[in-house]
């Protein structure tokens, strides 16, 4: 029988991340994650819930997470659920069940520009497109002009191809 255990949230840090290193050597990057959930009850009202995740990353997307996150920042965190149980100083069974990272997306924009992406194989950097003195209806004609070359001129001869994002189907 198959099974899933699969976690998706996105919303703020509540703290910067914390990164440490266990005995082997490996990387480990927790931070709290709150998640907003808003309904309007039977009466009208519009009410709130908040929630808390504790995450924890791995290996190298724990130390690009512990660089790039801080408090506050809105992000999209996907992996799985695992609990872990221990036996606190004062004798008592203690568990908390966190979220493991497999895949992050910081939504929170680096100064003006993009988010950036991570997993455990991949980093993944989104720049927005640069200034080029352009509005944003000149920067289209633009985008399409060099798209549909002049009638009469070789289209191999034009390199500088340029992809138009508003055509793009996601």
């Amino acid at each position: 029988m198959f099974s899933l255990n699969r976690a998706q949230i996105i919303g703020n840090l509540t703290r910067d991340p914390e990164m440490r290193y266990i005995p082997s050597g490996q990387a480990v990057c927790s931070f709290g994650v709150a998640t907003n959930r808003r309904w309007r009850d039977k009466d009208g009202n519009n009410q709130e819930q908040t929630e808390f995740h504790d995450v924890v990353a791995w290996g190298k997307l724990a130390e690009i997470m512990s660089q790039i996150l801080h408090r506050g920042n809105k992000v999209y965190i996907e992996g799985r659920l695992q609990t872990r149980s221990w036996d606190g100083q004062d004798g008592s069974k203690r568990q908390r069940t966190e979220i493991v990272a497999d895949n992050f997306v910081a939504l929170t924009p680096k100064g003006e520009g993009g988010a950036i992406s991570a997993s455990n194989d991949t980093v993944i950097e989104d720049y927005p497109i640069k200034d080029d003195g352009l509005s944003a209806d000149d920067n289209k004609s633009t985008k399409k002009a060099k798209k549909n070359p002049p009638a009469g001129q070789d289209e191999s001869a034009s390199t500088d191809e340029e992809i138009n994002l508003d055509e793009i189907p996601f």
